[in-house]
């Protein structure tokens, strides 16, 4: 099963371009399989509250490793809503082959919408392992190797770093499309033909990737 997700506060923007051109390759590769979308900005996520800190508290006291146990943690009102919440999506999460993310980098990071959902489905000690995770993005910037800004992407090494040291996902990819700015920015209209490089590479190598792929297991199409 595929997990769309697309994190970008603009309804047409690079980054959902890229993620819709790795899933609709995907789907075109894999009729039939299971596909789940959700638009974390048109449909927030709410941020972590006093209660979801509970459920992980418990989590980690009573040393439950099993994410189907995790339920067990809901114990009062409180929690039992803060779980109402965690359990769509942390499902959505659990089932799926693929998850994929269409995110900007928005200053430097990722939006807090993004950001909302990455806590909400996080517990102490969680594996995801055998998983694929897939981030479509787009930097205003020229954010890669070798480029006077690379230090400053706390986009790529944030979600590669978390997904591999706490999810135990080992198959992450990113596909970038960068110099985004160009388009609007004077000062940056001569890098305009580079940024168009980047932008057709990157719907290349999405669609590419989303075709690429291992067959996965099949499921019934939801929509968030």
């Amino acid at each position: 099963m595929l997990l769309h997700l697309d994190a970008s506060a603009r309804r047409s923007s690079f980054s959902r371009r890229l993620s819709k051109a790795y899933a609709d390759a995907w789907r075109a590769a894999h009729p039939g399989a299971g596909y789940v979308y959700r638009d974390l900005a048109a449909d927030p996520v709410p941020h972590i509250g006093e209660a979801w800190t509970e459920l992980c508290d418990h989590v980690l006291e009573n040393e439950i490793t099993d994410i189907a146990r995790y339920e067990e943690a809901a114990t009062t009102p409180a929690r039992r809503a803060a779980w109402a919440i965690v359990k769509p999506l942390l499902d959505e999460v659990v089932a799926a082959d693929v998850v994929l993310i269409g995110t900007p980098m928005y200053n430097f990071s990722i939006p807090s919408s993004l950001k909302a959902w990455i806590d909400q489905i996080t517990f102490p000690k969680m594996s995801l392992k055998g998983r694929s995770f897939v981030v479509t993005g787009a930097r205003g910037g020229a954010y890669g190797p070798g480029t006077p800004r690379e230090p400053y992407d706390h986009e790529e090494r944030y979600l590669r770093d978390f997904f591999k040291g706490h999810f135990a996902v080992e198959d992450v990819t990113f596909v970038h499309a960068e110099l985004v700015n160009a388009r609007l920015d004077p000062a940056l209209f001569h890098l305009r033909d580079r940024h168009e490089e980047s932008l057709a590479a990157a719907l290349e190598t999405a669609s590419s990737l989303g075709s690429a792929l291992a067959s996965p297991s099949s499921g019934a199409e939801i929509r968030s």
